[in-house]
């Protein structure tokens, strides 16, 4: 695996939480560039908002990252979507190309501006994204995919800005890509050999429960309600 040490941000997005697709639903995916400086704190850019904070945002869903990379992937999957035209389809707050989920692990720091991220966790998609791509499947399409994209906790607040190199500061452990972390979850795995090595890393709790849970009960969590939703009715 090898990754540059370095990458240039194209663009940093922000959005409101606004009444969305589904009665009781609000959503924050559609996300805008931001021009100038962008203040990063605990839980994110200053301005940017979460829908429902139940499964979104929090210290370790503050910055979302998306792979500008797999864009033409989707054109080719799905059409010439317009959200597909630019940064911020899939409700990114970080757009760059060269960083993927085969080459971002499990903990790596980034030095954004003055700010100091550490990645906590692949994305675990959701019925939004079948809204507003208008594809009933896209998040079981994203999920099978691997083209996720991540979330980073804020280690220190700082100041950014589009053109900012996102700079490799840490890599504690490197034999874990976020791509081996999404098939283990991802690929319905029970194995005992393949998870127990998994919960000597620095998971979020709801991670650690999961793969705790698969490993005392021998089956896989339901996923229904997070990539199909409620009813519309």
């Amino acid at each position: 695996m090898t990754m540059s040490p370095a990458v240039r941000v194209d663009a940093l997005l922000a959005g409101a939480a606004k009444p969305y697709t589904r009665p009781g639903s609000r959503s924050a995916i559609d996300k805008r560039p931001l021009a100038g400086v962008v203040a990063i704190g605990a839980l994110g850019f200053d301005g940017d908002e979460q829908g429902d904070p139940r499964v979104h945002g929090g210290p370790d869903k503050a910055v979302h990252h998306y792979a500008f990379d797999h864009y033409p992937a989707w054109r080719a999957d799905i059409g010439d979507s317009p959200l597909l035209r630019a940064p911020g389809a899939f409700g990114e707050n970080i757009s760059t190309r060269g960083l993927d989920e085969g080459n971002v692990c499990l903990g790596d720091r980034f030095a954004l501006g003055s700010a100091l991220l550490e990645v906590s966790q692949g994305r675990q998609p959701c019925w939004k994204l079948n809204d507003r791509f208008g594809v009933p499947d896209m998040a079981r399409r994203v999920q099978a995919s691997g083209r996720t994209g991540w979330y980073y906790r804020v280690l220190q607040p700082g100041n950014a800005q589009a053109g900012d190199e996102l700079r490799l500061d840490a890599r504690p452990h490197p034999e874990w890509t976020l791509q081996r972390l999404n098939a283990l979850l991802f690929d319905r795995v029970l194995s005992r050999e393949a998870l127990e090595p998994v919960l000597q890393l620095p998971l979020v709790p709801s991670w650690r429960r999961l793969v705790e849970r698969r490993l005392q009960q021998g089956d896989v969590e339901e996923w229904t309600r997070r990539i199909d939703g409620p009813d519309r009715d």
